[in-house]
Order: structure tokens, then sequence, then C-alpha cells
């Protein structure tokens, strides 16, 4: 039974590769951190199963992960772990660069010093925004990087870093350049789960608007759990190579968000351009729409805000996996983009709707007990 390690294993893209990895039988080992709150809900259902394992790591304190990779001898390691967030990363740059480029130095450090490099190989998730303020449409393996956030720039050094330990000391390292991949465990932060949950609650009526940033950024979008299954054949080649992993189709923030609200029931019309466009309600399918009376058309439920736009913006990312496609065998058009969104928004529909079953519940009963109805 092979053993795999993967930091990062609370996010979305750890969650959907244990489930990938147990399904081919790995033994399945991944790091936490230790907090004051659980961030498991992504991996909760895994737990308990025979060959499923957490251990408390951080890739920002060397000790810890030279400990665990000690302790697991994995045959892979799949380093997802990363303050991942571009926005965030202009906030907390020092942070940024000590996880998202030394911690990459940390994990081949350890696995050079604990004499492993003949047997474990590690895959390093790297970003599409290393190709940032882009020097050419589509992007692929042979692009110039331009980074163009404190988040691409340490990105970039976590790339080289595993460039030059493959080269140096002969090592099994590789990093997968994705592209935007999205699923319905989305941060809630990242745009795309921020546009499909208020899609969610204006259709049901718990939200006014949306505010978004700059509407014209164009992004390669897929489904992070297709994507997983390409984390594992850049892995299972017999040379180390670094790959683009991508869908080759380009879409908007505005396009987006437009299928987003109409998966929800209703159908917009954007007016005006820059700080000053809107997302008007065109149409309502109540069929869908789950509190059509909650909105009606002409209201406006999509602004721009200034508050959004970066110091640094990359607006053109669109990648190309004509490689992925001819080296890994790889479908990249699996779950289209319509789907993807789809997948996104009744999820979302689903959870809100709990919610809002849940927070009645709460009300009805505090009602109860100040009435006394209850005790």
């Amino acid at each position: 039974m092979r053993k795999a390690l993967i930091t990062g294993i609370t996010g979305q893209d750890g969650s959907y590769l244990a489930e990938f990895l147990l399904d081919k039988g790995y033994d399945v080992h991944g790091t936490i951190r230790r907090s004051s709150v659980d961030f498991r809900e992504r991996i909760a259902h895994l737990e308990g199963k025979p060959h499923f394992h957490l251990h408390y790591a951080d890739l920002g304190d060397s000790m810890s992960i030279l400990g665990v990779i000690g302790k697991v001898r994995p045959d892979e390691i799949y380093n997802l772990a990363a303050q991942s967030h571009v926005q965030v990363s202009f906030d907390s740059p020092e942070f940024t660069a000590d996880v998202d480029a030394v911690g990459v130095l940390r994990i081949l450090e350890s696995v050079r010093q604990l004499g492993l490099t003949e047997t474990c190989r590690i895959y390093q998730a790297s970003t599409s925004e290393l190709f940032g303020k882009v020097e050419e449409v589509p992007q692929n393996e042979n692009t110039p990087f331009h980074p163009y956030s404190p988040y691409a720039v340490a990105k970039q050094y976590g790339f080289w870093i595993v460039k030059e330990y493959r080269e140096a000391y002969g090592m099994y390292c590789c990093s997968g350049i994705l592209f935007n991949h999205e699923s319905e465990r989305r941060g809630e932060t990242f745009v795309t789960r921020k546009i499909t949950l208020a899609a969610a609650r204006i259709s049901q009526g718990l939200q006014d608007c949306l505010f978004l940033g700059n509407m014209d950024s164009l992004r390669d979008w897929g489904y992070a759990k297709d994507y997983v299954e390409c984390m594992w054949l850049i892995l299972q080649q017999e040379k180390p190579e670094d790959f683009v992993i991508a869908t080759g189709v380009q879409h908007s923030v505005r396009e987006f968000t437009q299928l987003a609200f109409r998966h929800a029931g209703i159908e917009l019309e954007f007016k005006g351009k820059g700080l000053d466009e809107v997302g008007v309600v065109k149409t309502i399918n109540s069929a869908i729409s789950h509190q059509p009376s909650a909105i009606k058309p002409g209201d406006v439920v999509v602004r721009v805000s200034p508050d959004f736009y970066r110091p640094t913006d990359v607006v053109n990312l669109w990648g190309d996996p004509t490689k992925a496609k001819a080296k890994l065998k790889w479908n990249p058009n699996k779950t289209s983009f319509e789907e993807l969104v789809k997948i996104m928004v009744e999820s979302d529909i689903a959870k809100v709707a709990a919610e809002g079953a849940a927070a009645k519940v709460r009300t009805n009963l505090a009602e109860y007990l100040e009435k006394g109805i209850v005790k």
C-alpha cells in the first residue's frame, strides 16, 4: 500500500485529493495546524476510516515538517498548503512569503535530510498567478512569468526551488501550474463562491446586493474535483516534469455572475461601465427562485466597489492544457464551465435553505421560551 502525505488536506483541493487517493487504495496522511477553531468540515466524513490519518504540522515550522515526514516516510507528498488568497497577500506579504515560498523549501530539505530522495515523489501546487501581467495568451509551460502580487512572487520562489532540487539532487519533484479551479467546497471569500452564495441568498430574500471588483477580469475556470486527478497523474510519469493544468476556455467575472444568477432563477442585465456598472434584475423564473416575491424586475442586485480592486490586478489568465492532454491523457473539459457554475449554485441554494430553516427553528424556540410554552 502506497503512502501519501497531503499538506493542506482540510482545503478544497486537499479534501478532494484525499478522497481520490483513498479510492486508489492509498494510505492517506494529512497535516493540519493547531487552532482554537476547527476547520475540518471538508474532511469530517473521512475521519475514522482505517487508512486516513491526521498529523499536526505547520509549513512555517521546519521541525514539525521534518518530524511528520520522518514518521510517515511517504511515497508521495502533495504540498497543497498555502496562504492562497491573492488579496490577503497584499495585507500579509511576510506571512505569505514564509508559508508559500520558504514552506516549500522546508519540505524539500526535509525529504533530502531524511534520505528519501530516491523513494519519495513531491508535487508542488503552483498557480497561474505566476503569469500575472501576462506576456502572451494563452499561457503554457514556456510562457515567461510576470508575477503581479506578493502571493504570485512567493509561489514563483516555490516553483524555482522545486526545479533547483530536481536538477541539483536528482529528486522527483515537480509543479502543477493550476489555473483557477473551483467547487462547492471553495472558501467563501473567493470570488466564485462569493458570487454563488450571493445568488442563492438573494434568490431566497436573505441578501439585497452583491458587491464585486473588476467585472472584466478573465479567468480559465475548471472543477477542482477534476484537477486533483491531474496532480496524481503528474507524479505517475517516468520523469518529473512541470505541467500547466487548465481547461483552455476563458470567461469573465461578469459571465460567471450572470450564469450563477440564472441558475438561481434570476436573469440579469448589466448596465454602465467600470465603477458605475450594475447588475439589474431583468426577469425572475419563479419555478427556480425560492422567494420570487423578495425581488422584482428593475432591482439592482450587483454593484461594483473600489474596495475589491487590487493594487496590481491580473486581468487575463487563459491556460493551454495541450501538454497535459498529450502526456497525461487528461480530459480538461470533463466538467464544463456551465456545469461547474450549476453545481456550485445548487449546493449553495441547499446550504442557504438549510441555514434559513435552522434559524427559523432557533427563533421559534426563543419565542416559545419567552412565552413559557416550553421550559
